[in-house]
């Protein structure tokens, strides 16, 4: 007697393709966001030592427990805030010394451009993500400071080329390597005092700036 062919059951087809997301995985990548953005607007207003989960949850319209779904504690929040803040100064500046007119403006005109942009990233509206980093970096662990430490490198590198070039034609007020320091710091510390309702905007604030530091040709 001949074998009786057996009949499996027929096996669903897999969709070609990455399978669809459920709505809530969708919303995601919305619901980090509004983490970061809370917790970044909280800690630069009340300090990261005085911001609860609860406080940012609250802040982000979500439940007390949602910020553990995304972040495994308070401190990666914190580090997760300052990376994001300086992953955006470095794509912002990256983007201006790479635009072709970039290398055909002068020396003094480029670096004009790098101080109107930082001061976008430090004073512009909503950006609270690189002032915490600049109050809150002792908070971080020493592998979060090494972490960071690279990405602030990565930043304060753009800036040489042009201050080197402004050195070299006798209009840069100090050495380069020094020249960039201060001026980092100097503009780092307008978020301590600026104020937009006092009057001054960002444009006024570059050119004293770039008055202080080079000299007219």
């Amino acid at each position: 007697m001949p074998d009786q062919a057996i009949s499996l059951p027929e096996i669903p087809k897999r969709p070609r393709g990455r399978p669809r997301k459920t709505v809530d995985e969708r919303d995601d990548g919305n619901r980090r966001h509004a983490l970061l953005q809370a917790a970044a607007k909280l800690f630069r207003r009340k300090g990261f030592a005085a911001t609860t989960t609860r406080d940012i949850a609250a802040a982000a319209g979500m439940q007390s427990g949602s910020p553990f779904y995304h972040f495994k504690s308070k401190d990666a929040l914190l580090y997760a805030v300052m990376e994001e803040g300086m992953g955006t100064a470095l794509n912002f500046l990256r983007a201006v010394v790479a635009a072709p007119e970039y290398n055909t403006l002068p020396s003094s005109e480029r670096l004009r451009a790098l101080v109107r942009t930082h001061f976008d990233v430090l004073l512009g509206p909503g950006n609270d993500f690189v002032p915490v980093m600049l109050y809150e970096n002792r908070s971080l662990n020493s592998r979060q400071q090494k972490s960071l430490a690279k990405l602030i490198a990565q930043y304060e590198s753009l800036w040489m080329p042009v201050l080197v070039s402004l050195e070299q034609s006798g209009q840069l007020r100090a050495p380069a390597p020094l020249a960039r320091l201060l001026i980092l710091g100097a503009l780092n510390w307008a978020v301590q005092w600026f104020d937009p309702k006092k009057g001054a905007s960002l444009d006024t604030l570059t050119d004293a700036a770039i008055s202080m530091f080079i000299k007219e040709s």
